[in-house]
């Protein structure tokens, strides 16, 4: 496994994955694929059990090979570094973690959450707002290096509740180097003496964090900005253990258009879906989430925007990863996700769009369904909306959009009226957009009129909209019996 770079994508099964999971995954898959035999590895770090949410593995592997990312070794296809979920790996840990106490660099602590609460009231009331378990306060609590060590023996084999705590130096800078942030150093008062090792014998993110990376050969840890904090204490492990750290890379945060943190509930507020699952469950074209993502944070340092997910995989590099949080703009990844869609033909989306019109209870014929996908190609955000704002084409409006009736006004009825004269004299061959046209300019002519006084009364009347794909066209689609049927129901029905 040595020489090539090696990474690692490892989410907690607690929930749905998050759209910053899939970029942090996406950034990940990326660099290593960027590199030669670059290796990206899944591993599913399900330690915390109390949070555990049954099918949230299934929602990540299905998330992750959606958009289109292939994962090299993880828990569907193991290679020598695995088990890929640490749940399976438990008797790695406590190795480790009592390595660390024999020497003398972690701790047994035996407090019980009562004594635990206590102290961290006693240092709130003392002014201390920030109370932690570190080299000042764990001298006056119940662990292995304050009781003598008879004590901690019996307590050992009685089976006493316990942790392992790391034992953090009480003046010490740790320094280290950030690929996207330059060297960052930290002060060892600042942090607290972490839990490796649980009680119940589960390690806690960190210590498992830490020995898994060595285990699997992991070279560079890209991870979001909320670990940044996190770093100083894997530092002082890796020194401990005599390991040689991975390169780390502290990714920007993701930022709600109306500013800080995009947040599920500031998502919500802001009609932006948070989980991949809702992007699936949506519709939208993974080519455009994907490209949308990797800008979100990255740029290749030019004025492109539009890149498959090989290009991408050859132009990203940490380097132009930017410090500062990007915002999540929803319009620009709609405006991704227009231009991918207009890229497939309508054979290509023809399948998509009978499952989503077998929804509506809509019984497509295919052919009229790829002319429809051919003529409102241009005007489609999602796949979807094939269906959703294509629906007239199947069924003549009940309503008509009260926007749309602003202009149908007092003289209307009447300029339709000569449409349909006009249009009732062609023969069936000849309707077709181009003659339709020409009969749109007679009105024009006749009447001394621009085109807006037909025009928007025409849609209106044809598909109960203010907007649409080309009018003429949607004429010559829907028929002449259908077009006339339409426009005389809205001169009825507007007046």
């Amino acid at each position: 496994m040595e020489g090539s770079v090696r990474v690692r994508f490892a989410p907690s099964p607690t929930g749905m994955l998050h759209i910053g999971g899939l970029r942090t995954a996406l950034y990940n898959y990326l660099f290593a694929k960027g590199h030669d035999d670059g290796v990206f590895v899944l591993r599913i770090e399900d330690t915390d059990q109390s949070r555990y949410v049954e099918d949230a593995e299934s929602d990540i592997i299905e998330s992750l090979k959606w958009i289109g990312m292939e994962v090299d070794e993880g828990p569907e296809n193991p290679g020598q570094a695995g088990p890929y979920r640490q749940s399976e790996r438990k008797e790695n840990y406590a190795q480790y973690a009592e390595q660390l106490v024999d020497q003398g660099q972690a701790y047994y602590a035996f407090d019980s959450p009562e004594e635990l609460d206590d102290m961290r009231e006693r240092l709130k009331k003392s002014g201390n707002p920030a109370p932690k378990y570190d080299a000042i306060t764990r001298m006056s609590m119940k662990n292995s290096l304050t009781l003598p060590q008879e004590e901690v023996e019996r307590k050992l084999e009685e089976g006493e509740d316990y942790v392992i705590r790391l034992k953090v130096p009480r003046r010490e800078t740790i320094r280290f180097e950030d690929e996207i942030r330059g060297f960052v150093s930290f002060e060892s008062k600042g942090l607290d003496d972490q839990v490796l090792l649980k009680s119940d014998g589960m390690p806690t993110y960190h210590l498992a964090n830490v020995v898994d990376d060595h285990l699997m050969d992991i070279t560079h840890v890209i991870r979001g900005e909320e670990w940044l904090s996190s770093t100083p204490k894997h530092i002082l492990m890796y020194e401990y253990f005599g390991w040689e750290p991975p390169k780390v890379a502290h990714l920007p945060l993701i930022m709600s258009p109306s500013g800080g943190k995009l947040s599920k509930r500031k998502a919500e507020s802001e009609g932006i879906p948070i989980n991949t699952r809702d992007y699936i469950d949506q519709k939208f074209e993974p080519e455009a989430l994907a490209n949308f993502l990797a800008y979100l944070g990255w740029s290749p340092g030019d004025d492109s925007e539009l890149h498959s997910m090989n290009e991408l995989k050859d132009l990203f590099s940490l380097d132009r990863v930017s410090k500062g949080g990007a915002v999540f703009d929803y319009k620009k990844l709609l405006w991704y996700n227009e231009h991918y869609l207009r890229k497939k033909s309508a054979d290509e989306l023809f399948p998509r769009v009978e499952e989503i019109a077998h929804e509506y209870d809509i019984e497509p014929d295919e052919e009229y369904m790829k002319q429809i996908i051919t003529l409102m190609k241009d005007r489609v955000s999602k796949v979807e909306d094939f269906v959703t704002m294509g629906g007239f084409f199947f069924e003549e409006p009940d309503e008509y959009e009260e926007r749309a009736l602003e202009k149908w006004k007092k003289d209307s009825s009447e300029i339709l009226q000569a449409y349909i004269d006009k249009i009732e004299e062609l023969e069936e061959v000849d309707f077709e957009a181009g003659t339709l046209k020409d009969k749109i300019k007679e009105v024009i002519a006749d009447r001394d009129i621009g085109f807006g006084p037909i025009m928007m009364p025409l849609r209106v009347a044809i598909s109960g909209m203010g907007h649409g794909p080309d009018l003429t066209p949607t004429l010559e689609l829907l028929g002449k019996d259908e077009t006339i049927e339409r426009i005389k129901t809205a001169i009825e029905r507007l007046g």
